[in-house]
């Protein structure tokens, strides 16, 4: 018999294990020690054990599987939007699958979220609605739940989500010769420059929450004709774990910029050409773009500069019934408490 809890403290070196058994695929990041899920879980200013489900065998003690939720942030980036939750991983070992354990877990968040006033289900983290999984699933940014995850699709359509957002991941191998050229790029040239900027800012208190302690690189066009004005920017971080992955020490591109007034005229073209040349130099033997299906615009940006489309990211959506919805006291918090 199965038993559902809350997150005890000592779960971590067990949920280590079914996170390794169960995601075998492409976008999961390897733990090689339960440190990682305090890194990129436990540490965050709003994770609530109450939202951290851990299903047992009741005689063994053998903890069969999890799941995580938590709650999406507010428009202005600053808080927590109660009315919104997500549910951000589902991990059941599979050994232990085909037994009601995942759709177990999944009752129970919802009943988590619904308490505290969810008016909407997501399943699968995707920016920014990604309270937990950046740095551990997905490779550059958080896509929702991966194709090469090929049992998700039918087990959240099977419990009443309906695909909402899809996000399409690039990548491509540097171990050979660049060549992005553009007719554009003389005359950019002589007026802009990239600089490379250690320490990359951050954008807001959820940003500070979602990355942690990463430290991104920032690259930077600026004009150098006009008090190197900023024109353009991109954030860049080391895919750590996923390196161990893929094969290859790997970097992914993160909150590609241009100034709306020079857009369109080969700048971030001429940027992303910079950032792959930069990581070459550097030894690194992938780089990894994400794109949401909604902006062709990036989507075409990936494809002008040599990427390949390696694997397709959706978030699932679902409206909480009205009868098991609670009343919405406090809308907004920087923790679920």
């Amino acid at each position: 018999m199965t038993i559902f809890r809350r997150f005890r403290n000592t779960d971590p070196p067990a949920l280590a294990d079914v996170w390794n058994e169960s995601h075998t695929a492409r976008g999961a990041y390897p733990l090689r020690t339960p440190g990682l899920l305090e890194r990129w879980v436990f540490s965050k200013s709003y994770f609530d054990h109450e939202g951290l489900i851990v299903a047992v065998d009741e005689t063994s003690g053998r903890v069969q599987g999890y799941a995580l939720a938590g709650f999406a942030p507010t428009s202005e980036l600053n808080a927590l939007s109660f009315a919104d939750g997500v549910i951000c991983s589902v991990a059941v070992r599979p050994s232990e699958r085909r037994k009601g354990v995942g759709r177990g877990l999944m009752l129970r968040c919802e009943e988590y979220l619904a308490r505290k006033g969810a008016r909407t289900f997501r399943a699968g983290p995707v920016w920014p609605q990604c309270p937990f999984g950046f740095g551990l699933y997905g490779g550059t940014n958080c896509p929702g739940f991966l194709a090469s995850d090929p049992d998700a699709d039918p087990f959240f359509r099977s419990l009443g989500y309906a695909p909402h957002d899809t996000t399409f991941v690039y990548q491509r191998k540097l171990d050979q010769p660049l060549t992005v050229a553009d007719v554009r790029f003389g005359m950019l040239r002589r007026r802009y420059e990239v600089q490379v900027l250690r320490a990359a800012a951050v954008g807001s208190w959820w940003h500070d929450n979602v990355w942690g302690t990463l430290e991104p690189v920032e690259f930077r066009m600026v004009d150098k004709l006009n008090s190197n004005i900023p024109c353009a920017r991109a954030v860049v971080w080391e895919l750590e774990g996923y390196g161990w992955r893929w094969g290859f020490p790997s970097a992914g591109i993160l909150d590609v910029q241009v100034r709306p007034d020079l857009r369109r005229q080969g700048m971030a073209k001429l940027l992303l050409s910079q950032i792959l040349r930069f990581l070459q130099d550097q030894f690194f033997g992938i780089c990894e773009l994400q794109a949401e299906a909604n902006r062709p615009e990036i989507v075409a940006l990936c494809k002008s500069v040599g990427l390949e489309q390696v694997d397709t990211g959706t978030s699932y959506v679902k409206p909480v019934p009205e009868a098991q919805q609670s009343p919405l006291v406090v809308p907004t918090g920087l923790t679920p408490s």
